[in-house]
């Protein structure tokens, strides 16, 4: 027997390798990829060009291309174990959402590697681990100050403790028959639930707790643990009044925000990304079971964007993300959240709006895309845009059937002309 060619080696080693090898060009353009990347690539590809790195990830990771297009040197490792999250909704909530791990190393001026291997274990296991850490957190980590109130149904004081004052800045025996909301301003854009929701919630089933940004006296904000719990005349009484602990945690928030917006932030456009954007459909699903409130989700579709990048390039098409995420972003709603889906796929999820209320801001969207402007050499561009909007009242609360049927319509309002709004079984332009 012979030995073998280094060539052969070479392939050997590609098909026996337990992650994804792709080599590519600096555009993306696939020249060499083994079986591992392969059996990763393609199902996420769906319709894109699979012979192109970029094209494929660019529903699941539309960040990379901008990644490897701001790296300066000319070689070295432009990202390490960037994580590329598959799933948006998980569609059977007994297993893990998928989660690949994606390396990228510039070897020369025209000639990218790049490693994908899935860690869908490794962060179900994290996820688990911080929540432990989390949880004992708070009961061994520096905490600043306890209040204890009571407040009657409708949300005022009627006792409060001098701790309160100490951590809040109100004088305790000023508050008494005051709102609570009305001191401490929660930050409802955050995703809070208000303190009319809490005691809902806190009636049913005996305490409530959350944590976020509440406000000082001052105006200063500072990070809250709320509890509260109902209290009653006997077993089978109606709650009468409620217990509130409140705890100052302190956290180093520029730490804290820079990670919060390296997890949750597109890299692109500033806009919510797609895990931080299935994070929250979560959350106020919870709260939708909890309360029954309204929730409405809008997603959209730039039209012909492939043709906008193929005529002026990426860095134009790019530009141009940003600006449509701005002009949606200052139409929310505070507890709405717009994120990048994927390309030139956004998304709007809407807590406490209807389908009609959502129908109308998408409306809005349309519009004030339709009148964005970017100067390029051959001109100005102006793009539109194609939206479908849903309610989770129409999906019995399910969040892959609200995902699927906002896809639906924005389909049919692509398929009705473009440029419009789809909500229902009709069209709108």
């Amino acid at each position: 027997m012979t030995d073998m060619s280094g060539e052969e080696q070479l392939l050997e080693f590609l098909y026996a390798c337990p992650v994804g090898l792709i080599e590519c060009d600096a555009m993306g353009e696939i020249a060499l990829m083994n079986p591992h990347a392969m059996q990763h690539l393609l199902p996420l590809a769906g319709a894109r060009n699979a012979g192109n790195l970029f094209d494929a990830l660019e529903r699941h990771a539309p960040e990379l291309r901008g990644i490897v297009a701001d790296f300066g040197p000319a070689t070295g490792r432009i990202c390490d174990g960037h994580r590329i999250f598959v799933d948006l909704g998980t569609r059977r909530r007994t297993v893990a959402p998928k989660v690949l791990a994606c390396t990228l190393v510039r070897l020369g001026p025209d000639r990218l590697m790049a490693t994908l291997s899935d860690i869908s274990q490794q962060v179900a296991q994290e996820d688990r681990l911080r929540q432990a850490d989390t949880w004992f957190a708070t009961l061994l980590d520096g905490v600043s100050d306890y209040a204890a109130l009571t407040i009657t149904a409708d949300g005022r004081i009627a006792t409060a403790d001098p701790c309160f004052t100490r951590q809040t800045g109100h004088a305790f025996a000023d508050v008494i028959g005051r709102n609570l909301t009305d001191l401490l301003h929660t930050d409802a854009s955050g995703g809070d639930l208000r303190l009319d929701e809490q005691l809902v919630i806190a009636a049913r089933d005996g305490w409530h707790l959350q944590e976020g940004w509440q406000q000082r006296a001052n105006g200063d904000r500072y990070w809250c643990q709320r509890l509260v719990v109902a209290r009653s005349s006997g077993e089978q009484a109606p709650a009468s009044d409620y217990s509130v602990v409140l705890r100052d945690v302190p956290r180093r928030e520029e730490a804290a925000e820079d990670v919060r917006r390296l997890l949750t932030c597109d890299h692109l456009t500033g806009a919510a990304n797609r895990r931080h954007f299935g994070q929250v459909m979560q959350r106020e699903q919870a709260h939708w079971q909890e309360l029954r409130q309204s929730l409405s989700l809008i997603v959209l579709d730039l039209d012909h964007f492939k043709a906008v990048n193929d005529r002026h390039g990426h860095p134009v098409g790019d530009v141009l993300l940003r600006r449509v995420a701005e002009v949606c972003t200052a139409l929310l709603p505070p507890r709405g959240v717009f994120a990048r889906l994927g390309g030139e796929e956004f998304g709007a999820l809407l807590p406490r709006y209807d389908n009609g209320q959502a129908m109308t801001l998408a409306e809005e969207m349309r519009a004030a895309i339709a009148a964005l402007q970017v100067e390029t050499p051959h001109g100005p561009l102006t793009v539109t845009a194609s939206l479908g909007c849903a309610a989770l009242d129409e999906t019995d609360g399910s969040i892959d059937a609200l995902i699927a049927l906002a896809d639906e319509r924005l389909y049919a309002a692509k398929h009705a002309g473009r440029n419009r709004v789809c909500h229902h079984k009709a069209c709108a332009a």
